[in-house]
């Protein structure tokens, strides 16, 4: 059987195989392993975070590697394990200091991954060790932009009870709520609106919310703001 190859450093292969005993004597043998980096700029932590192997992060954070290495993409271990859902290794990696509001090179933080793949528990970890619900990438877009684009309602719901706000525009003008309901996220949108989401905000092509909801979607929202 052909072994997994990710990595042209082999201990990084290990590290995603969850080898752990190959790759502790291999360390042994040669401590600079540790941290060596690969043709992504990727370490053994990076791997260890894709592939969800929590034995083998924790024994790399005892060794004292890197907790905030960025590969050739600026993703960092902790953007890897919470994009991944690796919830055991999120709570290591912060326990170990992590930058929680790290920005990758299109400017996301670990919580736009966790946001935008619907990770609650943790959205609530990075959230209660100081993540910022309001992060903006690249594109002026926030975790709840994603979330609220996804249709991921308890991310939404979690963003919210932690103070984000509802009002941010992206580069295209649209607040989440334009979103939500372009993407017709019924129960998002109404908890957006009952949040202080504004009906009312245009978007770059004129249009607010509720212009850019379809089916008895705009009428819903505006009878929650008329109350």
């Amino acid at each position: 059987m052909e072994e997994m190859r990710v990595s042209d450093v082999e201990v990084c292969n290990l590290a995603y195989r969850g080898e752990l005993e190959e790759l502790k004597s291999r360390i042994l043998a040669n401590k600079s392993l540790a941290t060596k980096t690969d043709q992504d700029d990727r370490t053994a932590l990076h791997w260890a975070c894709s592939a969800g192997r929590t034995e083998v992060a924790e024994y790399l954070l005892r060794l004292g590697v890197p907790v905030d290495a960025k590969d050739d993409a600026g993703w960092t271990p902790l953007h890897i394990a919470a994009s991944a859902g690796r919830d055991d290794i999120v709570r290591s990696l912060i326990g170990k200091g992590a930058q929680v509001n790290a920005a990758n090179q299109i400017g996301c933080t670990p919580l736009h991954y966790a946001a935008s793949k619907n990770k609650h528990e943790i959205a609530l970890m990075l959230l209660e060790n100081g993540a910022s619900p309001d992060a903006k990438d690249n594109l002026e877009s926030t975790p709840l932009h994603r979330a609220a684009s996804k249709g991921n309602l308890r991310i939404v719901q979690i963003l919210l009870k932690h103070q984000a706000s509802t009002n941010f525009q992206d580069t295209e003008g649209n607040t989440p709520l334009h979103l939500a309901c372009d993407e017709e996220r019924v129960e998002e949108a109404k908890c957006l609106v009952e949040h202080g989401a504004s009906i009312y905000i245009e978007n770059k092509e004129d249009k607010t919310p509720l212009q850019v909801a379809r089916g008895g979607l705009g009428s819903l929202l505006r009878r929650i703001v008329e109350g």
